[in-house]
């Protein structure tokens, strides 16, 4: 959230002011009453767009602040709750700018979008003068140097005024972008205050899970309380998931045929019912008992589920192992499990993974020999519950 890309800039030394974050009208006013003059109150969600929601509203005294943010709590921004706002200091930019770092994946490169005729108003400016958005590949190796940087600023035509506090500032704000191991640092809007100070009013950041081991100072920024209870509690497991709206669970080996996976489901339930996949889950290569239990266990409490779909192609973990982690999974879980298994094991072993399922002979387990004929099955049994 914005208040949380600012202590990140406030950490790498690019200027911004942090404000106060606060959860009820009172507490609003208070910090209002506190920072003294005119305030800023701001929808704190991960969403664009915010102000013209009517998320942001500029508050002239304390009782204001009060009257803004009894409005703006609770209201929905794309979807998405404010229970939380941020006041800050009003100051009134003289002019806007748009800058970013981000992660160009197409072209496998980091790449800088720089305009001065951005702000709030960049998508506009992208539409109708598209040459003002400047984008400027930075290589990885070598990174944004002092050079770089006045090569950014000089090509995005900053005024000369601001040009040595511009250099400063893409430096720093690429620092943030490598020492945090982010895949977009945005600014929107950069922008120039009166007595030509330049200063980050708005931020988004968004962080790279994968490196999360080399942060654990990140983990202060997930509000547990707001985050789904299923993808949290996967996440705890390790598991790879990600929570949908159908009723068929889907666990499978490999992320390309998971999402094949997803493809057939939804297209099998167009025959049962209109019924949809309810999740992403990906219990990778190491598919043992405790995996495929913990894979189950998330899956099964998900109200949404009426049944599940276990598609495994053996490779380096083979269909036995698959079968002995379905069979152990169920041992774990006991009476926890309740509803329908469709199992479609095929590659390395699978007459052996067949077999042991076959000899486990539980009540709640169907095996289909193809993936269609699973799909299918899975679609027509939650379709039936």
């Amino acid at each position: 959230m914005e208040y949380q890309a600012k202590e990140l800039f406030a950490k790498h030394g690019v200027t911004t002011t942090l404000g106060k974050v606060v959860e009820t009208a009172e507490a609003a006013r208070e910090a209002a009453e506190e920072l003294g003059g005119v305030t800023v109150v701001k929808a704190q969600v991960k969403a664009g767009g915010r102000g013209k929601a009517g998320g942001v509203k500029l508050a002239k005294t304390p009782d204001e602040a009060y009257e803004h943010a009894s409005n703006i709590l609770g209201m929905e921004i794309k979807g998405l709750t404010v229970n939380r706002v941020l006041v800050t200091p009003a100051t009134p930019p003289v002019e806007e700018y748009y800058f970013s770092f981000l992660l160009d994946r197409a072209n496998r490169s980091h790449l800088c979008i720089a305009s001065v005729e951005g702000g709030v108003e960049i998508e506009e400016v992208a539409k109708t003068n598209p040459e003002a958005v400047r984008q400027i590949r930075v290589d990885a190796l070598e990174g944004v140097t002092p050079e770089k940087a006045a090569a950014i600023v000089d090509d995005a035509k900053f005024p000369a005024e601001l040009r040595d506090q511009a250099i400063e500032m893409v430096q720093r704000l690429w620092q943030v972008y490598v020492e945090e191991d982010a895949t977009l640092v945005e600014v929107n809007p950069l922008a120039r205050l009166e007595g030509d100070k330049l200063e980050a009013l708005d931020g988004k950041v968004s962080l790279d899970e994968n490196a999360e081991f080399r942060h654990e100072d990140h983990q202060a920024f997930e509000i547990r309380e707001e985050a789904d209870p299923l993808e949290s509690k996967a996440k705890d497991k390790g598991l790879n998931y990600v929570k949908l709206d159908g009723e068929v669970g889907i666990i499978g080996n490999g992320a390309g045929l998971v999402m094949s996976t997803l493809d057939v489901v939804a297209y099998a339930g167009e025959a049962h019912g209109g019924v949809k996949p309810a999740n992403f889950l990906d219990i990778g290569g190491g598919a043992n008992a405790q995996v495929m239990a913990d894979g189950l266990d998330v899956i099964i409490h998900d109200a949404q589920v009426k049944s599940v779909f276990v598609n495994v192609f053996g490779g380096i973990t083979a269909c036995d192992e698959v079968a002995n982690g379905i069979k152990g999974a169920l041992e774990i879980l006991g009476d926890e499990a309740t509803k329908p298994l469709v199992v479609r094991l095929d590659g390395n072993n699978v007459e052996e993974g067949r077999r042991i399922l076959n000899e486990m002979d539980h009540p709640l387990v169907t095996q289909v020999d193809t993936m269609d004929g699973a799909a299918d099955k899975a679609a027509e049994l939650a379709h039936g519950a």
